[in-house]
């Protein structure tokens, strides 16, 4: 038996019925909880982190939990053991899947890590003025300062030094105990360059101190330098900075820019929950943007696009194509990276066959050689 309604009726029906449709559609798209992995309470990564998860809470009513920890093990641990699905991570990203520094040992090996989307932060070479130094190459035979047991910070260095046909060994490398150290270092005279970032205090000091202060110039149509680097770590984009100790609008520097936070997951993760994920981060934008200066580098169009530590989920993609983000340039890059984590996923499998037997020392050079070689393939 069929009722018949006056058409106002109808038509107030047929919208409260797409309406409580829409509703219920938006409200599974994320699980009612979450849990996220992110660095140490105070730093900039957790407050990005609690900002998105305070947007979505406010527009989806999700409740999301935020795991801090201090070291990359343990931001990575439960993300690979499943007790956390999305981690905002930084450079740890690229080591755990090279298997490299904290994640070299047998228990690791290359982790299965793709991206849905990575604030790009800035950084450069910087030399103290009177050491005379005006290109990356010719940092060679100078002190370069590297930081004990921060393997984020010197892998970007042995990458920069790459762009200009440079491994460690052709600088005086000079290990300070700490970061904020080997800012110092440069000031103090007892380096001439190190990388970091252009706002710290230590920059703004070396740039008043009698020994001024020079960022070195990364030039983005230096193809050959940007395939050295990325060899090393294919993490870097070109960025003109002028914000920082030394820099002006008028007077920008070419540097680097690399991805933190990234917000990090399994490859294996559903490509709905991704696809849900990346756009909630996208509908939330204007929730969050200003909860921090650095906030609004989370608009798609620069947290959407490679390079990254790691591939995109194709989850991601299909979202970031269906707003136009996405390029054939984004894909064949995301192709290429692909391929290098399921080489160096090969490559592994090798190595810890071959040295099932080695002691842990031996086993490490095994695998550096095996994971040189398996890169240098791809090329």
């Amino acid at each position: 038996m069929f009722t018949t309604y006056p058409k106002y009726l109808l038509g107030s029906i047929l919208a409260f019925g797409s309406f409580v449709a829409a509703v219920g559609a938006q409200a599974q798209e994320l699980p009612k909880s979450m849990t996220w992995g992110a660095y140490d309470v105070g730093s900039s990564g957790y407050a990005e982190a609690s900002a998105i998860a305070d947007a979505f809470s406010r527009k989806f009513d999700t409740r999301i939990r935020i795991q801090p920890s201090g070291s990359s093990i343990g931001r990575l641990q439960p993300l690979v053991h499943g007790r956390t699905d999305y981690a905002f991570l930084a450079t740890e990203a690229f080591f755990a899947s090279e298997a490299i520094y904290d994640f070299a040992s047998r228990k690791w090996g290359p982790q299965n890590l793709c991206a849905l989307a990575g604030r790009p932060a800035s950084g450069g070479l910087v030399t103290a003025a009177d050491a005379d130094i005006h290109s990356v190459s010719e940092l060679k035979g100078k002190r370069v300062a590297y930081v004990a047991g921060n393997p984020s910070i010197n892998v970007k260095l042995d990458a920069l030094l790459a762009f200009g046909g440079l491994s460690g060994a052709d600088v005086e490398a000079i290990s300070f105990p700490t970061y904020a150290s080997a800012m110092s270092s440069l000031a103090e005279g007892k380096a001439d360059a190190t990388f970091t970032v252009t706002t710290p205090s230590q920059m703004y000091e070396l740039a008043e101190s009698p020994r001024g202060i020079r960022w070195l110039d990364i030039p983005p149509d230096d193809a050959a330098g940007w395939k050295k680097m990325g060899t090393v770590a294919p993490i870097f984009s070109p960025f003109a900075e002028s914000v920082g100790a030394g820099l002006t609008k008028e007077h920008p520097v070419n540097m680097v820019a690399y991805r933190y936070p990234m917000v990090v997951v399994r490859c294996d993760l559903d490509d709905k929950d991704a696809y849900a994920f990346i756009k909630a981060l996208d509908e939330t934008y204007d929730v969050y943007k200003d909860a921090t200066s650095v906030m609004p580098r989370w608009e798609l169009s620069q947290s959407g696009v490679p390079p990254l530590d790691v591939p995109f989920h194709d989850g991601a993609i299909r979202y970031l194509k269906e707003k136009g983000v996405w390029s054939e340039d984004a894909q064949a890059w995301n192709d290429k990276r692909m391929a290098r984590l399921e080489a160096l996923k090969t490559a592994w499998k090798g190595a810890v066959q071959e040295g099932k037997d080695m002691s842990d020392e031996a086993f490490d050079t095994l695998w550096q050689a095996q994971r040189t070689e398996a890169i240098n393939k791809l090329d």
